[in-house]
């Protein structure tokens, strides 16, 4: 027998564990965006906005996701210029999984 099997399946499975915490993660977080979100806008990887002035969160790209006060003003009270948004509020904890499972679903947007 191996002398590093036992090493290698614990790394499979160290591996293997925090790959299925982070798909739980993610996907409590897009049911949270779901409930508090889809009402205008494609949470997901894929669909259409249901309102069609409300950017797909997949299209948001790097130069919100990245900018350092996003989390922060998600916490604040995240609302847009637009007067139908209402205002979101997320906790710390909450805030960083939403800007992680944004980063995580971000595609450029297609050209028409």
């Amino acid at each position: 027998m191996n002398r590093f099997a036992p090493a290698l399946l614990a790394i499979g499975v160290l591996w293997s564990s925090e790959s299925e915490a982070l798909d739980l993660e993610q996907r409590r977080v897009e049911a949270m965006l779901q409930r508090m979100c889809a009402r205008c806008h494609a949470v997901g990887r894929t669909g259409t906005s249901p309102n069609a002035l409300a950017t797909p969160f997949r299209y948001l790209g790097e130069n919100k996701l990245y900018d350092p006060d996003f989390t922060q003003r998600l916490q604040d009270g995240y609302s847009s210029i637009h007067r139908a948004m209402p205002t979101a509020r997320f906790s710390r904890e909450d805030a960083e999984a939403v800007v992680s499972y944004l980063r995580a679903i971000q595609e450029p947007r297609k050209a028409k």
